[in-house]
């Protein structure tokens, strides 16, 4: 044998022996250790891995990398790109609002008495078919209503008690009137033990002043009037618990033998008012509306971003867009609690769910604040603030107004979202914005 052919196989036997020790516990199995061929030198043993394969592993001059090492690094590399993917997308995400715990998202609390009628209760009997009822509209200014007002206010309640209970009875509307009842829900009911009155708020409506006169019932003031602004909406500080707080034994107890009630509004014009007070004039300083809310639904929502006129922030019928939106869930989440001020009657207070003992409106709050009042005989204790005469009634100007330009297709998916709303409190469907 030359030299050469000498030399050769030898660095063949090195070159399979490296093989064998960085390969003992690989996948690959050797059939026989290094064997000499009679007379013609060393050859490699035979493998189940093809050579081929080897010969990609093991470089010329380099160290051997096994096949687990190199796929640790594919993976290390993969996630990197993932990290980087993310960074990138979170410029363009905002991630900036709490999502709450129960938003559309936990079961209701079995509590079946939570929907039983109470002794002060007003929940005739089912009316047998679905009559529409428009909110009458008050005459009188905010003089506390006549023994025979009282009266008429009573008749009044029980036909808007009727026709609630027409509507949440109509199968086909399940899906609309009827709601969990949640975490969500029941943070939105003030709860006085003292004189056991359950208050649901929808904002937009009025709040401000009825969660004055709970606090007033709860102690914490004399009256009204000597309530600081700042302490009203500072739930840590005004004194009103909610219904959430409590333990499920609790919650169906005050359920079921309270005096309860909410106010409502025509549903646009609480829309309005909502994107007015949050979006354009902001009376409270809440800078996350115009700075984190409005730019979120003007990305979505805006048909033309640059160049376009008018002013700026967010417009009417970008929010109308909005909240027409099947979809806009996923903004809901993202804003979290904010969402009050929009979301439906329905949504905030489950009235197909919960028996209210009285639904006052605000077109007709000049005689309903005070009804509500004697009915829950509460009124020797506290009385509802003077309101202007005829500042509360319905005004079907501006809304035509706010809604002009605003396309045909978007207020009947705006209307579809509301229709319960509507139907439940007896509001004539808006038909004169789409003649």
């Amino acid at each position: 044998m030359s030299t050469a052919q000498y030399t050769s196989q030898s660095l063949m036997a090195l070159y399979c022996n490296r093989i064998v020790t960085a390969h003992r516990r690989s996948p690959c199995l050797w059939e026989k250790p290094w064997t000499v061929h009679g007379g013609t030198g060393l050859s490699c043993p035979q493998l189940r891995c093809n050579r081929q394969r080897f010969l990609t592993q093991v470089p010329h001059g380099r160290r051997l990398i096994p096949q687990t090492m190199r796929q640790h690094w594919l993976l290390l590399g993969a996630c990197g790109w993932v990290l980087l993917i993310l960074m990138f997308a979170s410029k363009f995400i905002n991630l900036n609002f709490r999502v709450p715990e129960d938003y559309k998202g936990r079961p209701a609390l079995h509590v079946h008495s939570w929907t039983s009628p109470s002794t002060k209760n007003i929940r005739p009997p089912a009316a047998q078919s679905m009559v529409k009822r428009k909110a009458v509209p008050s005459k009188e200014g905010s003089v506390g209503p006549s023994p025979g007002q009282h009266a008429d206010w009573s008749a009044v309640e029980r036909r808007r008690q009727e026709l609630l209970q027409s509507v949440c009875q109509n199968s086909s509307m399940r899906n609309l009137t009827h709601t969990p009842l949640s975490k969500f829900v029941l943070d939105r009911i003030f709860v006085c033990d003292k004189h056991k009155i359950l208050f649901c708020q929808t904002p937009k409506v009025g709040n401000t002043q009825w969660k004055k006169v709970l606090i007033v019932l709860n102690g914490a003031f004399p009256s009204v009037a000597e309530i600081p602004e700042s302490i009203v909406h500072d739930h840590e500080k005004n004194g009103l618990p909610r219904l959430s707080s409590l333990t499920e034994k609790e919650v169906a107890e005050r359920l079921s033998t309270y005096f309860k009630f909410f106010i409502v509004r025509d549903p646009f014009e609480r829309l309005i008012s909502a994107f007015k007070d949050k979006f354009l004039q902001n009376p409270r300083f809440e800078p996350w509306y115009k700075h984190n809310i409005a730019p979120a639904i003007i990305r979505k929502y805006r048909k033309v971003h640059g160049g376009s006129t008018g002013a700026p922030g967010l417009r009417f019928e970008d929010f109308v867009r909005y909240l027409g939106d099947p979809g806009r869930w996923r903004l809901d989440r993202q804003f979290g609690d904010h969402v009050i001020h929009w979301v439906t009657y329905v949504e905030l207070c489950a009235p197909c769910d919960i028996a209210y003992s009285a639904i006052g409106h605000h077109e007709t709050l000049e005689h309903d604040a005070p009804s509500i009042l004697r009915a829950a005989a509460i009124d020797q204790h506290v009385s509802y603030p003077a309101i202007p005469p005829g500042i509360t009634r319905y005004n079907r100007t501006k809304v035509e107004q706010y809604f002009t330009g605003i396309s045909k297709r978007d207020i009947r998916r705006l209307y579809a979202r509301f229709q319960a709303d509507f139907l439940l409190f007896g509001y004539e469907p808006p038909d004169f914005l789409l003649d």
